[in-house]
């Protein structure tokens, strides 16, 4: 396909114009980004948000690799002179990576296969007569064609078969009706490796299962592939389930001898021609078909994984901020002791200490003495604690501590998911070079209360504990999704030029590492930015860098208010025409932003802003740097219940959510282990898909359904009616 089929087809597939497709397309290959496009080149889009841009481009950048692959196949095969006309009629029309890999197989190995061989030996006209000629005398006519590489009448007659059999798997027709039989009809089985069995627990509901082929869920299909890459479960395809034992014609023999044009009825199995499609089927095809099949599902079910965890990614990141406090962070412990950090309004670190309140030192007093003193020497107004061992006994033993000298300060439980990766990350050591890793990690959890996003962009995605299946998917694909969906968080919310670590920078849009790492290093060198325009000081931050970020960078104190806005620098003349036609000065404009109301929108169309451009900057004045995240709000973990065994079926917790699934929602409910809400129990209607219903960071009420303290599960549900309500 050339580049106005593949954006006809991406305009079909996405339900969107091919002037829109096409807009993108030239903007984006003129190499400006998907942030700076959803924003600021509305007019050339029509208005497509970051969201379908982001699909638009994982689409076209998976439809341009497919033609490349296209062409190298089809240059291949020309070259080999495999290349038939059907062949090449099925190649042009694959829509997918895995299709045409499939296509190709049969004719890529370079490994002589033994139909070659038998055709190398001479034995094709004797297949040829042995196949159409059935009432042939196969065995003295196999013994005419002994040669020394077949030197007896039974491997004669085996590579004659080898021959035929060949022909049958590269059959396009045949291979395509037979795999369609199996994927309507076939069941996966699976079976535990009995030797394993006490191994294989946590895969307990796959070690005697079967599942039609169409109906198996995504996470199922994976869940099976792991236990089966982990040597505790065996999958097998069962092309015929439910089949009389009786019948020894398989359903895939008789489709082969149809599609040939006879039938097998009243046959010998001595037959040659049977007996041909019998090994075919059963060494060949079935084998081929089945790992077809568990391909194409696999790649679904990947891709299926790792949109999953690229919506729970974003949830995670765009978690409501606690904002501007001093904040208390506490790494829980028992016998290392608890690391504690302080960090002012602005995420600086201030102090450290290391206390003792649990078993086996008990320094519950002494422990108590350092926590009050950090309290009034730094004011501190919000104490955030790890969610890890010990985090419960130490929310009791902090808020202890509060009651003693009545203090007001709210106590919350952090996700320290990917906190450890961080402390020894070279990030964190070019951060904190003189702090142990436990004081980076404390600080790390104090900063990710204050701003989720400023602070989990340190950490590796995959470290975050928000997906599944995260190692077996395509790690390249993976990457590149989830690099994308921090890039629209931070561009989305914007971020302040002079606080901004290096790591957050690097995902703003234009900007890579090297460039983050000048900025703040002439930050650093010159002192705070008082203007967007300063930023073209910067090395190597070049005029298409600057157009693509600095609308995303914001300027607190600036000397033009408009640096503080997500009003972009080139649109920064259109302001001005809106007050010369209302006839007020800019910062009276800017002061009493209701007058933008009155605007005549037509009037200040112009080449480069047409109506939903300027339609956007006037919301943006109206409402200036406003954050997109929700409110902050806190959880309320349940007194008493800190772990698994103080559960008890039929109590009322309050939870957050910390993964969603196909199948349901992970809560951490503040016992070390999360309980699961099948999607069954997430609400008293059907649900079809529980980011729906639930999203990662959301705070939750729930009920105990059942606890399994063996196998470490909870079963929780959400219904109302289970609440009594």
């Amino acid at each position: 396909m050339n580049a106005p089929a593949i954006n006809r087809q991406l305009s079909v597939a996405l339900s969107i114009s091919e002037d829109q497709v096409d807009a993108f397309s030239k903007l984006y290959d003129d190499g400006n980004t998907v942030p700076f496009i959803a924003r600021y080149r509305k007019e050339q889009t029509k208005g497509l948000d970051d969201k379908q841009l982001r699909l638009l481009e994982t689409r076209l950048n998976y439809l341009r690799e497919l033609e490349v692959r296209r062409k190298a196949i089809l240059k291949a095969l020309t070259e080999s002179g495999k290349l038939t006309v059907q062949l090449n009629k099925q190649i042009i029309e694959s829509r997918s990576k895995t299709g045409l890999e499939q296509l190709y197989l049969p004719y890529k190995s370079k490994r002589i296969n033994k139909a070659q061989v038998a055709i190398d030996a001479g034995l094709e006209p004797l297949a040829d007569k042995l196949w159409f000629q059935p009432e042939s005398d196969k065995n003295r006519l196999a013994k005419q064609s002994i040669c020394a590489t077949f030197s007896t009448v039974e491997t004669v007659l085996i590579g004659a078969s080898q021959i035929i059999i060949e022909r049958f798997s590269v059959d396009i027709n045949l291979v395509d009706k037979l795999k369609k039989q199996l994927i309507n009809k076939a069941n996966f089985n699976v079976k535990v490796v009995k030797e394993k069995q006490q191994e294989a627990l946590k895969f307990k509901d796959y070690f005697d299962y079967s599942e039609p082929v169409k109906r198996i869920l995504p996470h199922r299909l994976l869940a099976i592939l792991r236990g089966k890459n982990e040597g505790f479960l065996r999958l097998k395809l069962d092309a015929d389930p439910g089949q009389d034992k009786s019948i020894k014609t398989a359903y895939g023999e008789v489709m082969i001898a149809t599609h040939l044009g006879f039938s097998l009825k009243g046959l010998s199995s001595t037959n040659w021609r049977v007996e041909v499609i019998k090994k075919a089927w059963k060494s060949k095809l079935l084998p081929m078909l089945e790992t077809q099949i568990i391909s194409t599902l696999k790649e679904k079910a990947y891709t299926n994984a790792i949109d999953l965890f690229a919506t729970n990614l974003k949830d995670l990141l765009m978690s409501a901020p606690a904002g501007r406090k001093v904040v208390l962070g506490l790494d829980p412990g028992f016998k290392s002791g608890c690391k504690v950090a302080i960090i002012d309004k602005t995420g600086r670190y201030l102090s450290c200490e290391t206390l003792y309140p649990h078993a086996p030192q008990k320094n519950w007093d002494g422990a108590k003495q350092q926590v009050v003193s950090l309290l009034k020497q730094y004011n501190v107004d919000l104490i955030a604690i790890g969610n890890g061992t010990a985090s419960r006994e130490s929310e009791a033993f902090v808020n202890a501590c509060l009651s003693e000298i009545n203090a007001d300060i709210k106590t919350l439980i952090v996700s320290e998911a990917g906190a450890s990766v961080y402390s020894a990350s070279e990030l964190a050591s070019h951060e904190f070079p003189d702090l142990d890793v436990s004081i980076r990690g404390a600080i790390s959890i104090a900063r990710r209360l204050q701003d989720p996003l400023a602070e989990l962009v340190k950490i590796d995605a995959k470290a975050m504990g928000v997906g599944l299946y995260q190692h077996d998917v395509n790690q390249i694909e993976l990457s590149k999704r989830l690099q994308a969906v921090v890039e629209d968080c931070v561009n989305v919310v914007g971020i302040d030029l002079n606080s901004a670590s290096v790591a957050l920078l690097t995902f703003i849009a234009g900007l890579n590492n090297t460039i983050a790492q000048n900025i703040v290093d002439y930050r650093e060198k010159n002192g705070l930015f008082h203007s967007r325009s300063d930023l073209k000081k910067v090395p190597r931050l070049g005029a298409k860098a600057f157009e693509q970020s600095a609308g995303f960078l914001r300027i607190t104190e600036a000397k033009n208010p408009l640096d503080n806005s997500a009003v972009h620098p080139e649109s920064y003349y259109l302001i001005n025409k809106m007050a010369k036609q209302l006839g007020v000065s800019l910062s009276h404009l800017l002061t009493h932003t209701p007058l933008l109301e009155q605007l005549e929108n037509s009037e200040l169309v112009d080449k480069q802003f047409g109506l939903l451009s300027i339609q956007a900057i006037k919301e943006e004045l109206l409402k200036p740097s406003r954050d997109p995240r929700p409110e902050f709000k806190t959880v309320s973990y349940a007194e008493g219940i800190n772990k698994i065994t103080d559960l008890e079926v039929g109590m009322k917790l309050q939870g957050v959510i910390s993964n969603v699934t196909n199948f349901g929602a992970f809560v951490d409910i503040g016992v070390h282990q999360d309980g699961l809400v099948h999607i069954s129990q997430l609400a008293d209607k059907f649900v079809a898909d529980p980011t729906q219903i639930v999203k990662a960071g959301q705070i939750v009420s729930v009920s105990v359904v059942d606890v399994d303290i063996n196998r470490k599960r909870i079963a929780l549900s959400m219904k109302k009616s289970m609440h009594g309500e």
